[in-house]
């Protein structure tokens, strides 16, 4: 079992930056999954970017370039750098995990076992 707590959402005004956290804590695995999906209002979820294990990283297209992954394995804790958001960044940003290669995941939610709870970011024009 894995527990995921973010933090660091927040208001912005579009152009400017935040930087998302997400802290682990129970079982430890030595080959994880862990990923940033994000939900709109009246949307459906929608992958963000993923991160292996070795550091290996994945974005979808419209994040790409402007929202950076990483991880620290001595804090447990995986981060999601944004940069020049957009009024279309406004959601709930989710951390999940899984015990397994990100390359199985596809960017599908049913993937991943464990998620956190979320932290709002709005993104104002």
């Amino acid at each position: 079992q894995v527990q995921l707590v973010e933090s660091g959402g927040g208001s912005v005004q579009a152009g400017g930056s935040l930087r998302l956290s997400c802290v682990a804590s129970g079982s430890t695995y030595s080959s994880i999954c862990m990923a940033w999906f994000r939900q709109a209002s009246g949307k459906m979820r929608e992958w963000v970017a993923h991160i292996d294990s070795n550091g290996s990283s994945k974005y979808a297209n419209s994040v790409k370039g402007r929202f950076t992954i990483s991880q620290d394995n001595a804090k447990n804790t995986l981060y999601l750098q944004m940069n020049s958001l957009k009024p279309e960044d406004t959601a709930k940003y989710v951390c999940a995990a899984e015990e397994a290669a990100c390359r199985f995941a596809w960017g599908d939610p049913s993937f991943f076992a464990w998620w956190g709870q979320g932290t709002q970011v709005t993104v104002s024009s």
